[in-house]
């Protein structure tokens, strides 16, 4: 069988492209951009080019496709990315079997067109990333010992990349037609006991600076996000949804073992926080 992983660079893309190819399926990977594709994916990965914005770049890709595994938007701050919805379709078309889509904050037009297409489908519905840790954290950790962020008491029931993609992979090798997975890791922490957490796994003292909304607003700004992001963040950490802070046990469930805690994904992570 083969399958097609969208953002099969990206946070949790590269995750679902390695793990399958350690299950010996063929793995197609999509990219908007092959050469750096081609040196950080396994050997033997089929890279192809396209463009989720633009379907038409897709059909090359879809031929001889049974499974995909769909990306919404990027996981990079500087990446302008929303799948265009007619995808879908182009998929089917192509005589695409099954589908695997990882759902941002919220569902819309492409996890609407999955659920009425004729496609075995499941919903991948992480909440935050342990990977992100590393964009918003990583530099002042490494550079000055500390984490600048605002309100540290907001909690995050945070789960780790490659258990998303874990679950992903599972369900794009069948068996999870029409389930909607909320994904969490194992325990909640604020963010003040998260920094903790990290500075207990890797060996290092980091401080935690808190800062004024104003303060916090322009540091997301200065990493490259856009005023809609930023205005995200600043409510998620005001007022962070429920879901988001509950644990749940989906990820054990599936996988038949329990979800990875920040303190493994730190120590796996330590030689890009020091």
């Amino acid at each position: 069988m083969k399958i097609l992983v969208t953002g099969a660079t990206g946070t949790v893309g590269r995750h679902v492209t390695e793990q399958l190819v350690k299950r010996g399926a063929a793995v197609r990977a999509l990219t908007r951009n092959p050469e750096r594709a081609g040196k950080i994916l396994p050997a033997g990965v089929d890279i192809v080019a396209g463009n989720l914005m633009n379907p038409e770049t897709l059909r090359h890709a879809l031929q001889g496709v049974e499974a995909m595994f769909l990306i919404v938007s990027s996981d990079e701050p500087s990446a302008d990315l929303n799948t265009d919805p007619r995808v879908v379709a182009l998929a089917e078309e192509a005589g695409v079997k099954r589908v695997v889509v990882l759902v941002g904050f919220e569902e819309g037009p492409v996890e609407e067109a999955v659920r009425r297409s004729g496609m075995e489908w499941t919903l991948v519905k992480p909440v935050e990333f342990m990977a992100n840790v590393l964009s918003d954290w990583g530099p002042s950790i490494r550079e000055a010992g500390e984490v600048r962020e605002f309100n540290g008491d907001a909690p995050s029931a945070r789960v780790h990349e490659g258990d998303i993609a874990a679950v992903a992979v599972e369900a794009l090798l069948g068996g999870h037609h029409g389930q909607s997975y909320v994904l969490t890791g194992p325990e909640v922490l604020t963010r003040k006991e998260a920094v903790r957490a990290i500075a207990a796994a890797i060996g290092k003292d980091i401080r935690f600076v808190e800062l004024t909304e104003e303060e916090a607003r322009q540091q997301w700004r200065n990493q490259g996000y856009d005023e809609e992001s930023v205005e995200f963040f600043v409510q998620m950490a005001v007022n962070p949804p429920e879901a988001g802070y509950t644990v749940l046990p989906t990820v054990e469930q599936v996988l038949g073992r329990p979800a990875r805690t920040l303190v493994e994904w730190a120590a796996e992570h330590k030689h890009l926080l020091l």
